[in-house]
């Protein structure tokens, strides 16, 4: 799997018992072989757009006080492809 992808299906993995739209999302995930991040983000909903949007936003947010930059890194590639 492809780095950035575990990454956010990590993030994902906290979210799948508060939200329908994560758990979808971590579903496609899970079934999906998805050979890049662009591939990943042309799978998705309008819907899981704005929610990854946001969860992203906060997750780079957190990693950044963090200071994990590889993990903002990683998430940050997914996130920009989402606009």
């Amino acid at each position: 799997m492809i780095q950035s992808i575990a990454y956010v299906r990590e993030v994902l993995s906290l979210y799948t018992d508060r939200s329908n739209t994560g758990k979808s999302i971590y579903g496609k995930m899970n079934k999906g072989h998805y050979k890049s991040e662009e591939a990943f983000v042309r799978d998705l909903t309008e819907e899981e757009i704005n929610f990854l949007n946001q969860v992203l936003a906060e997750e780079i947010q957190h990693a950044e006080n963090e200071q994990d930059s590889e993990r903002v890194h990683h998430l940050n590639d997914v996130y920009e492809l989402l606009f």
